[in-house]
């Protein structure tokens, strides 16, 4: 079975790992590729969009997004992690082609109309384009098939506070909406990509195998596993956004609950991702009517390292 999927993304180099995974798979199509601001601007995120998609020979639609949060002021783009131009400071040459000239969220809106019941949602930055498609046509949530998220902590520490992972903390109003909309959706947060550590020996592999892609992702990442062995003292780095990709392909690798999430707006939790498992009920007001959403909590790490380096690998 084919999966029709959009990829809402900021990229970014685990972004790049997503992206370039996603246009390997065979059982995938990518409908289209929507920007938005968080590792960086939604203007870099649009231009490192379309290189990839020029570079990588998938010609696909490119719209830029939003380039800042809901109701808030942005946070600073994340350039320590990822570098001023998202991929790593390596030069990279930058594409020549044009973007799509509807906005991300006009195009998300289109293009599930388009596909009533087939597209799933891949969104790998703030979800503030999602938010704002919400707004455009509330009808859509019952047309998308799924939206598979990067983003958001229920057990796990975050990443950019001791509650907060990156991507709810740069738009938690849309977060808070997209959780609360009525449709399918699915969080792989840190409670399991900070289970699965990619270290440098499986992109040199791939490398080897695809030195185009490969040579790519591996100059790339030595900037992202520089960050993670500074901050961290780790070697490698944790595998964020290419696991929603993997769940997309084969999600008999993660193993979920189920609970509704809202996202604090404010204060000192801000981004934190609250769960309310199901069946629970709480005297506090604020869970009322909030749909179950699909956390997971559980991963297969090799059997996921593994998928990626397969599908990289056959290019």
């Amino acid at each position: 079975m084919t999966h029709k999927i959009i990829i809402d993304t900021d990229p970014g180099i685990d972004d790049a790992m997503a992206i370039l995974f996603a246009f390997g798979a065979a059982d995938i199509e990518v409908l289209g590729l929507t920007t938005v601001f968080g590792n960086v601007s939604a203007e870099r995120a649009t231009l490192n969009a379309l290189t990839l998609s020029q570079w990588a020979g998938r010609p696909v639609p490119v719209a830029k997004g939003a380039n800042t949060p809901l109701m808030m002021e942005p946070r600073k783009h994340a350039d320590y992690v990822h570098g001023q131009d998202g991929f790593g400071n390596i030069g990279w040459p930058e594409a020549a082609c044009e973007r799509d000239v509807r906005s991300a969220p006009h195009f998300i809106v289109d293009t599930v109309n388009a596909n009533p019941g087939e597209v799933t949602l891949v969104a790998l930055g703030p979800l503030t384009n999602l938010a704002l498609a919400l707004e455009l046509d509330p009808d859509i949530a019952s047309k998308v098939k799924e939206v598979v998220l990067m983003g958001g902590a229920v057990h796990e520490t975050g990443n950019v506070s001791p509650v907060a992972e990156a991507n709810l903390i740069n738009d938690p109003h849309a977060g808070d909406a997209v959780f609360g909309a009525d449709w399918p959706v699915t969080m792989i947060g840190l409670d399991v990509t900070h289970q699965v550590l990619l270290k440098s020996g499986v992109l040199e592999r791939i490398e080897a195998a695809n030195p185009e892609q490969g040579g790519f992702l591996n100059k790339a990442a030595q900037h992202y596993f520089g960050f993670y062995r500074e901050a961290m003292g780790i070697d490698g780095c944790y595998f964020h956004d290419a696991a929603t990709i993997a769940y997309v392909l084969d999600p008999s690798l993660f193993g979920c609950r189920h609970g509704a999430i809202r996202v604090a707006t404010d204060g000192l939790a801000i981004g934190q991702t609250m769960m309310a498992p199901e069946g629970r009920s709480f005297p506090t007001e604020g869970w009322e009517n909030r749909p179950l959403v699909k956390v997971a909590v559980e991963v297969d790490d090799v059997r996921v390292l593994s998928l990626f380096e397969r599908t990289l690998s056959a290019q």
